[in-house]
């Protein structure tokens, strides 16, 4: 064979290496199942009629707070909210508000950024100043972490392992898969078609999405009349 050939065919075969692993880094990154390293859970395996819903993004107003508490309130429903450090700081009310309420709040990191291949220090100042703002709001549970667009590569898992923080995502997540031009009834719908025993429901009411903060009522109605008990992550996690 000559040597221009065999340099071709390395090439390739090289091209062919390159190409494969990033398909396996990208399918890693959007993983909800699993990543490099620490705890992930996407659901939990129970009998039991349990599920956790949990709202991505805010707290952007206390108004917006306000409807979805006095929701959560009607039908004696703790929830989990994933917020970012800036919106806290924004409106430190709001989050108290969700605190003294008595649902759980988690890290959704300071500034909402697609977290792959972040400098360590970067990430340790996203999710320690959003720690911060949570503790300053009040809460004192547990505080689990969710990646902003559930993607994790590299730094983060190595991070979130060496503190012992777990990464929540989700297997139910009817207003994002669907699409933004939803109604609040297709996004029940979706919601309801995907839940079971041990889900962990995940829905964006911020910013106002008017649609998905009128679903969670019917959604929650719904699933009560099915028997399901609504819990915090946490509880369905280490219960």
């Amino acid at each position: 064979m000559r040597r221009s050939h065999r340099v071709i065919i390395i090439a390739a075969i090289g091209l062919v290496g390159l190409s494969l692993v990033l398909a396996g880094g990208y399918q890693l990154m959007n993983a909800r199942t699993l990543q490099v390293a620490g705890r992930l859970v996407h659901r939990v395996e129970t009998p039991d009629k349990l599920i956790a819903l949990t709202f991505d993004d805010g707290p952007t107003s206390s108004d917006e707070a306000a409807a979805i508490l006095d929701t959560l309130a009607a039908r004696s429903v703790r929830a989990t909210f994933f917020v970012t450090g800036r919106e806290v700081d924004r409106d430190p009310e709001a989050a108290s508000r969700i605190v003294a309420a008595g649902h759980e709040l988690g890290n959704h990191t300071w500034s909402h950024p697609r977290m792959i291949f972040r400098p360590p220090a970067e990430i340790a100042e996203e999710i320690e100043s959003t720690d911060r703002v949570i503790r300053a709001a009040g809460y004192r549970g547990e505080i689990t972490f969710r990646p902003p667009y559930g993607k994790k590569l590299l730094a983060l898992p190595l991070y979130l392992a060496a503190h012992d923080r777990t990464t929540i995502m989700w297997d139910v997540e009817a207003d994002s898969d669907g699409g933004p031009d939803q109604s609040a009834a297709e996004i029940a719908g979706r919601t309801l078609a995907h839940s079971r025993p041990g889900s962990i429901i995940l829905l964006h009411p911020w910013h106002g999405r008017s649609a998905t903060q009128q679903a969670i009522g019917p959604i929650i109605d719904s699933l009560h009349r099915q028997g399901y008990r609504f819990v915090t992550v946490s509880e369905l996690i280490n219960g």
